[in-house]
């Protein structure tokens, strides 16, 4: 079973001098550490906490599922922790460069211009740690087929047996 920390590599076991330093290369005089990627998954919060809980699982998801070691959930509103606070517990982890992935279905008006705001503080706190976003899930091909997927379980489920 694999330790936080432990890689293995051409056959040996390799511990890292911390979470956020990932082994390029061993040789027998040196270790190149590179960078670790966050990720963020950034949702708008809701006072339901199962909504927010609902984002966390997701999270958890894409940690598991995507090999990710840094992944935490943030919330604009409504929700815990924020972005501040994700973000700095994920560079306390040793994080170097973080992608804030929206769980936002369109670019609206938090995406434009709270979230940009929000980024821009966060990297004047944060210097020599790059911050960046990505879209919003609009556009995304998934969501066509999870939207027709939906349409067709809804006609399915109206039919008489």
């Amino acid at each position: 079973m694999a330790q936080p920390g432990i890689r293995f590599l051409r056959g040996r076991h390799v511990r890292a001098p911390s979470p956020a330093f990932r082994i390029g290369n061993i040789c027998d005089t040196r270790i190149i550490a590179m960078s670790a990627t966050a990720i963020v998954i950034f949702a708008h919060g809701s006072s339901i906490e199962s909504a927010n809980e609902s984002v966390r699982r997701i999270a958890e998801s894409v940690s598991h599922e995507g090999g990710f070691d840094l992944v935490q959930t943030a919330f604009l509103e409504q929700g815990s922790p924020d972005l501040a606070t994700a973000v700095a517990a994920l560079v306390g982890q040793g994080a170097t460069r973080v992608i804030v992935v929206p769980y936002f279905l369109t670019l609206g008006i938090h995406l434009q211009r709270d979230l940009p705001r929000i980024i821009g503080g966060l990297a004047r706190t944060h210097k020599g740690v790059e911050i960046r976003a990505t879209p919003p899930l609009d556009g995304h091909p998934a969501l066509r087929t999870i939207l027709q997927e939906r349409a067709r379980q809804a006609l399915e489920a109206g039919r008489p047996n």
